[in-house]
């Protein structure tokens, strides 16, 4: 991506038990937290699963590929998952989203002040229960037949259960399905697992947090933009920065330093990048001022001192979400803590135009890209691609880590056949109205609001012309009256309001 073009990162620590509800994070993990992960491991670590390297060479491209490891197999279902940025949640109906393969209902509870994530199944019928409402009890209501859940899914009314008759509304086969959910750096996330023993699980596991986001020092802005492209595709392309400078590149010097079952650390200059599995992957970069302490590390008892000189200090923040097979969803942002001015009176569709444009330059070619490496399979793609540079070792290091760990793409527990939909339309791919303004509060305002002016201007362009029209008319009429006085055989002028005088035929 264009973002990537920075090529000097500084790290910056990410802290698995932090939440904007909970007090800031301290310097540790919290120890029941068995996939918790250091961002700064020892390059020279002897518990690696991997042999660390700084270059690719063409052997790797035909050595045979690491199998799947039954003991450190990563569980996708036993994870966190982002849905939307907060921003973008509207209070007053309920949201259909799909994550995991998985469709879910989002909506806001406000007898319990939350958001809650349901399966998008009514119990009754099956009926979406995301074209549904919420009732004036803010309840959610089923648009089929009118069934009323709360938040905990127990249903709280049926229309056509007699009121005097037995209360089948409190079977449990009249509740729906709630999975744990979250709020964190804004986001809402939820846990894939309805079963009643995750309940809690964010007691003991939370989302990936980035002290950045919630800092209010820093300015952010989320867009969100699904892509039709499937997730590998996607992570693959956020951690390439050679294709963000096709035109003249360069050589990049990346190198991976940790590659596990809970995630990959690189250094790419002074910097690091750092993807924690599934879904975050981000990066760094700093500049200007004295070299001092990043918001996480000041983030314990000791606090950073306020300077003038305060290093500036941007963050490329991609989080990546597997929707179906070829297609994926992206929630970027950019805190920063300089320029804060432009994000308090600037748009945001603003500037969703100039990020919408980067994510389409690459969307038919990866498209195309996922198709070919279908045809191949997942554990071949070190065999069938060429990456003899080390502008690539991050590319390769997900792949390795998808084969060893992950089982070499997304388990989506048999819900699809394994064939990817065909290829439609270039126009269709890059449309943005369904993938990105529809779903956009900003930008879907924006674009209510523009055609709204549009309708005003024809409405007061017609109401002009005819002002213009009739001004002339009468101007002319006025002239034509005092002609009659003083010429007879200018009585038989015709005016006409577009053509003006015309004198009749002889």
């Amino acid at each position: 991506m264009q973002a990537l073009k920075a090529s000097s990162f500084t790290p910056f620590q990410l802290n698995l038990n932090s939440t904007t509800s909970f007090p800031k994070p301290n310097l540790y993990f919290h120890p029941n937290n068995e996939n918790s992960i250091s961002c700064f491991p020892s390059i020279h670590n002897q518990n690696a699963k991997f042999k660390l390297f700084t270059a690719i060479s063409p052997s790797v491209t035909t050595e045979s590929v690491t199998p799947f490891d039954e003991n450190e197999k990563f569980d996708w279902y036993a994870q966190w998952y982002p849905i939307m940025p907060i921003c973008d949640l509207d209070k007053r109906r309920p949201h259909g989203k799909k994550v995991m393969g998985i469709d879910v209902v989002v909506w806001w509870d406000r007898n319990e002040k939350e958001w809650k994530v349901m399966d998008d199944s009514c119990p009754h019928r099956l009926a979406p229960l995301s074209e549904g409402r919420i009732d004036q009890w803010g309840r959610l209501q089923c648009v089929y037949h009118g069934w009323c859940f709360n938040g905990s899914g127990d249903c709280k009314f049926i229309p056509q259960a007699p009121r005097d008759g037995p209360p089948v509304h409190t079977s449990k086969r009249a509740c729906a399905t709630v999975y744990p959910s979250c709020v964190q750096n804004e986001i809402l996330w939820f846990w894939p697992n309805s079963d009643p023993l995750y309940k809690d699980i964010y007691l003991t596991k939370r989302p990936p947090y980035i002290p950045e986001l919630d800092d209010s020092s820093f300015s952010k802005s989320f867009i969100v933009r699904d892509i039709s492209y499937g997730y590998e595709l996607l992570i693959e392309n956020l951690m390439d920065p050679a294709h963000a400078d096709r035109e003249g590149g360069r050589p990049l010097d990346i190198t991976v330093t940790k590659l596990d079952v809970n995630g990959i650390t690189a250094n790419q200059g002074p910097g690091r990048n750092t993807f924690v599995p599934p879904c975050m992957y981000y990066s760094s970069f700093s500049f200007g001022g004295p070299h001092g302490k990043t918001s996480a590390e000041s983030s314990g008892a000791v606090q950073e001192k306020p300077s003038a000189e305060k290093k500036k200090k941007a963050i490329l923040v991609f989080i990546c979400i597997p929707v179906s097979p070829a297609h994926s969803r992206i929630i970027f942002s950019t805190p920063r803590n300089f320029a804060v001015w432009a994000d308090l009176i600037i748009p945001r569709w603003i500037f969703h135009l100039g990020q919408n444009l980067i994510l389409d330059s690459d969307t038919y070619l990866l498209h195309v890209e996922e198709h070919k490496l279908k045809e191949i399979g997942s554990y071949n793609w070190l065999k069938a691609c060429y990456v003899p540079t080390k502008a690539d070792a991050i590319v390769v290091a997900f792949r390795r880590w998808l084969n060893k760990y992950a089982g070499g793409e997304v388990d989506w527990r048999g819900k699809y056949n394994g064939d990817l939909p065909p290829t439609p339309p270039r126009e269709q791919l890059l449309d943005r109205y369904w993938t990105h303004t529809v779903n956009c509060t900003s930008c879907n305002l924006a674009y209510k609001g523009l055609n709204a002016f549009e309708v005003i201007l024809q409405i007061a362009s017609i109401g002009v012309i005819g002002i213009v029209a009739a001004a002339k008319q009468g101007t002319l009429s006025v002239v034509a009256s005092a002609s009659l006085l003083m010429v007879p055989y200018l009585a038989q002028i015709r005016i006409s309001p577009t053509s003006g005088f015309r004198i009749p035929d002889c």
